[in-house]
């Protein structure tokens, strides 16, 4: 048994991945749980966002709010971020795309334009990043994506039929919902009950486990998703190698910029850790529904590269020299 918990442990993120792909799999394959299925869907699509907002919240109760402020590579990430967005709005709109293409484009464009992960601040702490000014990008993200959505999906859609205003106070209930709530909450308690506070956070990588247990839901909806599209598999392959390759563009770009700042952790994570549960609903609810495969697969890939980069870092810290004690000379 300890030896399932220590590997459990070890590989929290490839655990939920598979965990959530095989429980949704038996409920597909097996008809006898169809009612059952049916019975929880609702419940997850309601305490998933739920879920999201308490892990934040154990997370925020870990940060310093003196030190939450703007910086450079903030900038950096989000004209990127911009940058690529209007190149992509462009090669829709200049090129007239329709159909697949359409679609393609649009699962592009959902990974791109939607905000960092409420859970990248979980993951830089894993990895050893500033907690804080992740946190902050994390909020500047957001406000970015909320501006940006109401903005460029009219455009590329002629059948997406809402109003700035509409779309924008949409946007922002789920921000509030998901991370300024849960700020509100940990600033609170972390000021008020302090007992509270500390109790909780000496729980070592609570929250980290406690995504690990929201990413085995969000996977399997995933799949759900995926299987339901029932778009060609030659099509659903063509839409998971682009997701890898933006997932993989969006890394490495936002760890180059981090190289000019010392922010390396900070940065890739900021750019390449992406709310794909957020875009898969915006891209379900205003653009085509084949669409949100290409969010679906970034699911996959980015917690893949999350996996990969907390086991070379836990490697790393393994094979650090201890620190010797000080010896004084006789």
């Amino acid at each position: 048994m300890k030896a399932v918990i220590d590997f459990l442990k070890n590989w929290t993120l490839p655990s939920a991945i598979v965990g959530g792909t095989v429980i949704y799999l038996i409920f597909y394959w097996v008809p006898a749980l169809d009612d059952v299925g049916n019975r929880l869907a609702p419940f997850f699509d309601t305490i998933l966002p739920l879920f999201m907002s308490l892990i934040l919240f154990t997370t925020f109760l870990r940060v310093d709010f003196h030190k939450m402020r703007p910086a450079m590579w903030h900038w950096w990430v989000s004209v990127f971020q911009v940058v690529l967005v209007v190149l992509i709005v462009g090669l829709i709109i200049g090129f007239e795309m329709k159909g697949k293409d359409l679609i393609l484009m649009e699962g592009l464009l959902t990974c791109v334009i939607c905000p960092g992960a409420s859970a990248a601040p979980v993951v830089t702490g894993k990895l050893g990043g500033n907690l804080e000014t992740m946190t902050s990008y994390v909020f500047l993200s957001n406000i970015v994506t909320v501006v940006a959505v109401p903005v460029v999906f009219p455009l590329i859609d002629n059948n997406v039929d809402i109003s700035f205003w509409t779309a924008f106070m949409m946007i922002l209930y789920k921000v509030f919902l998901v991370l300024v709530l849960p700020l509100i909450a940990a600033y609170l308690v972390k000021h008020y009950l302090p007992r509270v506070q500390q109790r909780l956070v000496s729980i070592q990588d609570l929250s980290f486990y406690m995504w690990g247990i929201s990413l085995t839901i969000v996977t399997g909806c995933t799949v759900k998703n995926i299987i339901n599209s029932h778009a060609p598999l030659v099509f659903l392959i063509t839409i998971a190698v682009v997701s890898l390759i933006i997932c993989l563009a969006q890394f490495a770009v936002g760890r180059y910029i981090g190289h000019f700042f010392g922010t390396v952790i900070e940065s890739g994570q900021g750019l390449g850790q992406k709310n794909t549960a957020f875009a898969v609903w915006i891209a379900y609810t205003y653009l085509s529904p084949l669409s949100v495969a290409g969010p679906g697969c970034y699911i996959l890939w980015q917690n893949a590269i999350n996996s990969l980069e907390i086991w070379l870092h836990q490697k790393q810290q393994r094979l650090a020299p201890s620190p010797q004690p000080n010896s004084k000379k006789q």
